[in-house]
Formats: C-alpha cells, structure tokens, sequence
C-alpha cells in the first residue's frame, strides 16, 4: 500500500509530490508550503510527502516500511511535526524548530520540520522562521501548511515552492469514511453508506468535519437544529435567543473536548515516563506534568476549541445561503443542495429572497468570521449576524 493511498481527493497534488519524491535529491526544494482549505488533509498530505523522501522505497512498496510507520506516527527521530491546539504558535516553540534544523538528521536523508497553520504565527514569529526558510541547514527540508498563500506573509510565501490542494469531492470523502481506519473509530465499526454519504455531504469538502459528523450523531442534530434556527428567523428575538444558544453550545463542546485532551496527554505523560494511573508523580516530573492541565493552558486550549465549534456553525449557516442561491439559479440539478433534509424550506426562503439579499447575507456571515478572528466579542459578533440575516 503507497504512502499516498490515504489521501483523499488529492489526485494532482500527490501526482506531483511522488514525482519529486522519487527524483534527484539535489533538485528537491528545500522549503515548501503546502496550501489547502480547513479539512482539505494539509497535514496528511505533508506527513506523506516526508515518508516519501525518508522512506528506502519513497514511500511506493505494498507493504509500509518501518520508517513510512514511523513517520505517519509522529515517532520518527527525524521528522518533527509543530502542531497548535491554541489560537497562535508560540515563538519558543519555532525557536525550538531552528535549533533542531540546523541537526544532522540521525538515520534518514532528510530532516524533514512540519508546521501546520503556519497562519497562525504572529508577525514577529514569522520573522525569526524566515532566515531558516531563506537558507534552510543541507539536510533540512521545511514543510508549512496554511489555508492559502495570501495567509501567510509574502516574505514567506517568496521563499517557498507552494502546493496547493483542491477541495475533496463529497464521494472522495465518503469513501474515505467508509474504507479507512480512522482515529478513534474501531475497524469494526466503519461507517455505513448512509452515514458516510450524508456526513461527507454536511462536511462541505472538510474532512475533519466529515469524521465528526460521522461519528457523533449529537453534532449532526446540533448542525440540523441551527439549520431549522436560521431558517425560522423572523424576529430580533429569534436572532437573540439562536446566537445564545450556538455560543453556548460551542463553550459546553469546547470545554469537553479540552478536558478529554487534558486527560489523554496526562495519561500519555504518565506512559511515557513508564508510570501506572495511580502512581505517584515523581518531584523532578511534576513541573511537566502540571504544566498540561495549568489554568492558562486549558483556557487557551478552549478558545482555540470554540472558535473551531463556532466556525463550523457558520459553516452550516452560510450552506443555508448557498442552498437558497442554488435554488435561484436552477442550479439544484448540476451541484445538488447541502441542507436536504430541509429543501422545502429552503425553497420558501428562495421565493421570498432575491439573489442580491442571498449574495448580501453570505457577505454578512464572511464580516462575522473576520470580526471573530480579531477578538471580538462572541455572542456581540453572533447577535450582529444573526440580526442581520433576518427577512
């Protein structure tokens, strides 16, 4: 099975990724960015591209080496992979980057250094990356994934070689959810047909989504109760009471989910440092281990977890609109409708709406994300929104 398998609806890309993989080590570009849409497998397509080029076999036998495991694991000594769970990386952790760079790679050709959402890095982290995007160590190979080449500053895109990704099909996706072993779902409980079909189809080409929706039947009666929310607005009162309801939807998710993490990465801590679910933390550990369930740190995981819950049901409002501008334009037959199950709905806010007011309120929902990225404040920027979509 190729390294490459995994991915999902990236045809092109992958084409040209193999190519380079498989040719003379001296031509390879040494800084790369990978660009793609959120759920587009970014950092799939980055960790693949690594096996490649460590890989004996560049990553093409039938059967996965132990450097290919090793590498898609995030276990291999030199590949490194900078992820956040908070709103920005921090400029210590690329710090930490460099200096790793600048090492001999100990058993591969290359050292191969992932960032996902590089985005996300303030101007003054971005600065002390450059120099090392500029003239990279011999045996460094940079890899950086963000949503677009606009996304990241221009002294960075001009020093990289950019791939960019397309948006996964909707039956890419649900093939995908109903072949694959995916994280935290048993190889025994693959999804149906049905499931993965209406899941790929909600997800809007994001394959994260995708597996969430899959997975948690919760969220998908979550996203079809905004769906029916937006669709029924007809007064300043609805707008007020559905803003409320998805902020606080997104708090109670966010603040789950940073708990389950806390709880995995102290178990993980307690693994690795060979330690039982009852032992005692040892004094020369307890620093690290406190570390990850510290206020600060939970709090960041949180906002950065909202903010993903939040968009998601932006997401699915703005499918509302897209679903009303289909209708208008008789589109329904050649691109299909998101939001299905509430066609006949959709089809009353298309007879009442004309394509300006439609086209309007997707600007209006592109104004409340803007306004989210710059902190402002949650349920304001959702009132706002909400208010505006009104009939």
């Amino acid at each position: 099975m190729s390294v490459w398998d995994a991915i999902v609806g990236q045809q092109a890309a992958v084409e040209q990724l193999k190519t380079i993989a498989c040719g003379d080590p001296k031509a390879i570009a040494q800084s790369w960015l990978i660009c793609g849409p959120a759920g587009s497998g970014r950092g799939a397509v980055a960790r693949a591209f690594a096996a490649a080029l460590n890989s004996p076999d560049h990553g093409l036998g039938d059967q996965p080496t132990g450097v290919t495991r090793q590498i898609l694991a995030d276990a291999h000594p030199d590949v490194k992979t900078l992820a956040t769970d908070k709103v920005t990386i921090g400029i210590d952790d690329v710090r930490e980057l460099i200096g790793l760079s600048e090492q001999m790679p100990s058993t591969a050709p290359w050292r191969v250094i992932i960032i996902e959402d590089v985005d996300r890095m303030l101007e003054r982290t971005t600065n002390v990356l450059l120099k090392e995007i500029e003239e990279p160590s011999e045996h460094t190979i940079w890899l950086l994934c963000a949503p677009s080449a606009q996304d990241v500053l221009p002294t960075i895109r001009s020093r990289t070689r950019i791939v960019n990704l397309a948006v996964p099909s909707t039956d890419a996706i649900a093939e995908h959810l109903m072949r694959d072993v995916l994280p935290g779902v048993k190889e025994t409980e693959r999804f149906d047909r049905a499931v993965a079909e209406r899941a790929a189809r909600l997800s809007e080409g994001n394959i994260e989504a995708a597996v969430l929706y899959a997975k948690d039947e919760r969220m998908r009666t979550d996203r079809d109760e905004l769906v029916a929310g937006v669709l029924r607005l007809s007064r300043a009162s609805d707008a007020i009471v559905l803003a409320g309801e998805l902020n606080d939807s997104a708090k109670a998710q966010a603040e789950a989910e940073a708990g389950r993490l806390v709880a995995h990465d102290e178990a993980e801590f307690r693994r690795i440092n060979g330690l039982g679910a009852d032992d005692r933390i040892p004094t020369n550990l307890r620093g690290a281990y406190n570390q990850i369930g510290k206020k600060d740190e939970v709090k960041r995981r949180t906002t950065r977890l909202i903010r993903d819950v939040i968009g998601r049901g932006l997401d699915a409002v703005a499918s509302v609109y897209r679903d009303v501008a289909v209708l208008q334009n008789d589109a329904e037959p050649s691109v299909g409708l998101i939001n299905v199950e509430h066609r006949a709905a959709i089809g009353e806010l298309a007879a009442r709406l004309d394509r300006a007011a439609a086209v309007r309120r997707l600007d209006d929902i592109a104004v409340a994300r803007r306004r989210l990225a710059g902190n402002g404040n949650q349920l304001l920027v959702l009132e706002s929104l909400f208010c505006a979509l009104l009939p």
